[in-house]
């Protein structure tokens, strides 16, 4: 309301052609004035998977998460936000792909024996975590609350992979990295409210200066 106010305003007092007022407005209302990551958010918060029941969240995870960060996504691009839409379909991507290993596991659908499960499960995890540490480094120039979920989304990711590298599967490693998820989630909470406060008008949250500058 602060930008669509001045508009209005400034035409009158400075004498400017009163015609460029509409465009002015319609730019500061229009979709580019849209924040997608006020949907994303959410839709990434809720992608927690319990340790013991791999399969109970797949409901969630593929009607809510993925589509809504698919949803995201789409969003994102058709306004030209770049970096938004790279970082929710990386995510929508990860949550997409872990209902498919996981149904086609449990399914059967991949023809995958019992005794190359963890194999499988393992290279998963070893793909995810270097997509995660690339996008953790691409994004050093956005404020330090954003890298600090990517980190702790890439810690869950690690302890997970170091968990299943131990025979039999570390269960105090997964869930380590089970706290490193929600502490991932906690911080989407805080990026979640600082979009929806200035998305109501309100005063942007402290997300703390980047840690690349330049």
């Amino acid at each position: 309301m602060t930008a669509l106010d001045a508009t209005a305003d400034g035409p009158a007092e400075s004498g400017a052609p009163t015609e460029e007022a509409p465009a002015a407005q319609a730019a500061a209302v229009g979709p580019l004035a849209s924040d997608p990551a006020a949907l994303g958010l959410p839709c990434f918060i809720i992608g927690v998977v319990p340790q013991a029941e791999l399969g109970a969240p797949l409901a969630i995870i593929l009607g809510a998460t993925s589509m809504g960060l698919i949803l995201t996504t789409i969003w994102s691009a058709a306004i030209g936000q770049t970096a938004v839409a790279a970082i929710f379909g990386i995510f929508a991507a990860f949550w997409l792909s872990y209902f498919i290993l996981v149904t086609g596991l449990i399914r059967g659908w991949f023809g995958i024996a019992a005794a190359d499960v963890v194999s499988t499960v393992k290279l998963f995890l070893i793909t995810w975590l270097v997509v995660v540490l690339m996008l953790t480094l691409a994004t050093l120039r956005l404020p330090v609350a954003f890298t600090a979920v990517f980190v702790l989304v890439a810690l869950t990711v690690l302890f997970v992979l170091l968990a299943y590298e131990q025979t039999p599967t570390s269960s105090g490693l997964l869930k380590t990295g089970g706290y490193f998820l929600l502490a991932a989630a906690a911080g989407g909470v805080y990026l979640f409210f600082n979009s929806l406060s200035l998305a109501t008008g309100g005063n942007a949250l402290p997300l703390g200066r980047p840690t690349l500058k330049g």
